[in-house]
């Protein structure tokens, strides 16, 4: 893949990803660059990093859309598209929202400390850990943020087909949340409907959507993914019932049998694993690289970007 992007774009992106890269000051510096000024929240050893967008930018009327994407990456991974992908794309938008004369109500956070989390639900559904976006989603709730629309982008470089994550809401969650929470995930499928009509949701791995769903705030991700390793993705998901849990939880959950051959368990990893999209494989792996990306998702996450900028809910 890769072929079809200009030599600067690639030129730009084997910068930022490569080894020796300070991603937190590059992001900055490109974007002062291009007229649009940042500052640096550190919560918890975090340092998060929020666009700086006028008064003029928002309308009170509507509600505000807040989007997110973490700029850290796995160790000795290049991360070119977890999630090097989904922070290029933000900040493309960023400098695109920041030409724009009337109110388009977006707020950007490049968040740090995503790949650090350990955050997963348990076995009822309820979120466990703390994601990097744990302490930004507290600082919100703290200052009684708690209305905006919050859209996570995670690896959007691979593939035409955009993904809504699938999101099992714990169980003793308010009937307030609920509804709030299935109101933006229409919202969501609406944005990517109209974009892509082919669009899936499926069962993802939390990202810092976790962070968010945990202090109250509904939260949603958009990914991408080539259409053959969705559908094929969602069949898996029908033919094994371990599938889902592995993909959401990061393990699988075996009943306790009195002699059971531990060799089984591990085997059956295994192959359960071998189920998951190949894009997946590649994350936090030297192969996580430029050369397995594909210009056009750059141009769907644009597109997906431009609608969430131009929709309007009230307030």
């Amino acid at each position: 893949m890769a072929s079809g992007f200009s030599k600067d774009f690639a030129k730009f992106y084997t910068e930022f990803t490569a080894k020796n890269c300070n991603r937190k000051n590059f992001i900055q510096q490109y974007l002062l660059e291009n007229g649009v000024e940042t500052s640096v929240i550190q919560i918890a050893g975090r340092e998060h990093i929020h666009v700086i967008f006028p008064s003029s930018s928002y309308n009170p009327q509507f509600k505000i859309k807040t989007l997110i994407a973490h700029y850290d990456r796995a160790p000795d991974s290049p991360g070119a598209n977890d999630n090097s992908s989904s922070v290029i794309s933000l900040m493309n938008y960023a400098i695109r929202l920041g030409r724009l004369k009337e109110a388009h109500n977006v707020r950007i956070f490049f968040t740090d400390g995503e790949e650090l989390s350990d955050a997963v639900p348990d076995a009822k559904g309820s979120l466990i850990g703390k994601m990097g976006a744990f302490g930004l989603a507290a600082l919100f709730k703290k200052l009684g943020i708690t209305n905006d629309d919050v859209y996570v982008f995670d690896c959007t470089g691979r593939g035409t087909l955009p993904v809504l994550g699938e999101t099992i809401l714990p169980e003793k969650v308010s009937p307030d949340f609920a509804k709030r929470f299935t109101a933006l995930e229409s919202r969501a499928k609406k944005i990517l409907n109209t974009v892509s009509p082919d669009f899936m949701t499926l069962p993802i791995s939390y990202s810092d959507n976790a962070g968010f769903l945990i202090c109250g705030i509904p939260a949603v991700v958009i990914t991408m993914l080539p259409k053959d390793e969705a559908e094929a993705y969602s069949l898996n998901l029908l033919k094994c019932k371990e599938l889902k849990s592995f993909v959401t939880r990061h393990k699988i959950e075996f009943p306790e049998i009195k002699g059971e051959n531990p060799d089984h368990k591990i085997l059956k990893e295994f192959e359960v694993r071998d189920l998951i999209p190949v894009t997946w494989k590649l994350f936090h792996s030297d192969k996580d690289s430029f050369e397995s990306l594909t210009p056009e998702s750059f141009e769907i996450t644009a597109r997906i970007l431009d609608y969430l900028a131009a929709s309007k809910t009230l307030a």
